[in-house]
């Protein structure tokens, strides 16, 4: 069986403009959840961008029911807000409504572009730097390092680690100007340092760098990067428990031509947006879907085929579609220390920040910068050089360090050592801070500081 997604786009125009996305918000049907219905013609990528809308939007999928056979596309989300309840808010509601029928419109586009895994792209009020390279301690502290000796300000950023790998999105402007760089030979400039720092020992799977002016929605680019660059790939020395990895099986069901992907794991936001971007990204269609995470551990099952029309058809695919969804639920989940910081932005914040824990010997493991209304407000993941658990004199050592800001310890690894700081969280007047804007934890953030 044989689709074709591209040929025939002038006429999925026309039938999606003849037949605008019909999309019902309705708070009757479950006790427990707003039930969001979405009507629409059918086309490549539509349910990540349905997914999309709802993740970004700080919704909680609880369960899902997925039909995209032929040309229509019926699904049905049971969604709560982050703190388990129905949305009340009429605005809310609406606008719900509202991005869905915009982003599902004839004039919508739903492939996101892949680019090469190092990249420099131009937007109207910022530089947009994609990075990718081998993971190790310091390494965020000698990027931003580059970037603040080169007169550049990094105004929001979003840093990913996952089996030796690391990629970042980082957006920055001039020091001086607060605009984009456009300027080609600072940009040469720019890609030469970075790519040196992003290198490092590596030189199999170093950095490549490219300029684009394509922009795209950061976390799907950070899973397309990480995907690119073969981060679900496990060596022959990796000692990982086995037992602890989602449980990921991919089947055939022979008689209607479709393969079957199970996922289990524990429940987590963003779960099914991950596993959605990876199986798009892999160029697969799924054509029915069930998600149940209404206990701990969610169930996801999907009936899929490549866009080719085949399902998988050999042991080798098999198992690199097991291997990718791991690595694409594995991405998101930050293990160490989980700091938040909240300052007042200026310049250099994200250098002096890094620096003073690559000083303290410490190990970004994951990062979410951003920058609102003047302040600056961070998160960062952190376990010690090896890995482990970071011990309570290093975050008092932070504390001398760093001066006059507040940072609040949030939460520690699930393997905690013996004797952890206090699991209340806890209040230090530090110093400066650092730049960005996530869209995703800036809500969580705000009501805890």
């Amino acid at each position: 069986m044989s689709t074709s997604w591209d040929s025939d786009d002038e006429y999925m125009k026309f039938i999606q403009r003849m037949n605008p996305p019909i999309v019902v918000i309705d708070n009757e049907a479950s006790q427990n959840a707003t039930v969001v219905k979405v009507d629409s013609a059918n086309k490549y990528g539509i349910l990540l961008e349905v997914v999309q809308v709802l993740t970004d939007l700080n919704l909680i999928i609880k369960k899902a029911y997925i039909s995209s056979d032929g040309k229509w596309f019926m699904d049905v989300f049971n969604v709560t807000d982050r703190d388990g309840k129905k949305l009340r808010d009429a605005i809310t509601i609406n606008g719900i409504g509202d991005y869905i029928r915009k982003s599902l419109g004839a004039d919508s586009c739903f492939v996101p572009t892949r680019r090469r895994s190092v990249d420099v792209a131009l937007s109207t009020d910022h530089t947009s730097i994609e990075l990718t390279g081998t993971d190790r301690p310091g390494l965020l502290s000698e990027v931003s390092a580059v970037l603040n000796d080169l007169k550049c300000n990094v105004v929001n950023a979003e840093v990913w680690t996952h089996n030796t790998r690391a990629a970042a999105v980082m957006h920055v402007t001039d020091e001086l100007t607060g605009s984009a760089i456009t300027d080609p030979e600072r940009l040469s400039k720019i890609k030469e340092l970075l790519c040196n720092v992003l290198m490092g020992s590596n030189k199999v799977r170093g950095a490549k760098m490219a300029v684009s002016g394509e922009i795209t929605h950061t976390e799907r680019r950070l899973h397309q990067m990480m995907l690119a660059d073969r981060d679900y790939e496990r060596s022959d020395e990796d000692t990982s428990d086995v037992n602890v990895r989602p449980s990921v099986t991919v089947a055939n069901c022979y008689d209607k031509d479709y393969s079957v992907v199970i996922v289990k794991c524990k429940d987590r936001p963003k779960l099914l947006f991950d596993i959605v971007c990876t199986l798009t990204d892999m160029k697969y269609v799924v054509f029915h879907g069930n998600v149940n995470a209404e206990s701990p551990e969610a169930y996801q099952e999907f009936f899929i085929r490549h866009v080719d029309g085949s399902p998988v058809n050999s042991e080798a695919e098999r198992q690199r579609v097991i291997q990718c969804l791991e690595a694409a639920i594995e991405r998101r989940i930050s293990e160490g220390l989980k700091l938040e910081l909240c300052t007042g932005d200026r310049v250099g914040l994200l250098t002096d920040v890094t620096r003073i824990f690559r000083e303290n010997s410490l190990t970004v493991t994951r990062a979410e910068v951003s920058t609102r209304g003047g302040k600056a407000i961070n998160t960062f993941y952190v376990r010690d050089a090896a890995g482990n658990p970071v011990d309570a004199k290093i975050i008092h050592s932070i504390r001398q360090a760093i001066g006059q800001t507040i940072l609040q310890v949030k939460g520690y690894s699930e393997h905690p050592t013996s004797s952890p700081p206090q699991e209340s969280p806890i209040r230090f007047l530090f110093a400066g801070l650092f730049k960005s804007r996530s869209l995703c934890n800036f809500a969580s953030v705000l009501s805890s500081s």
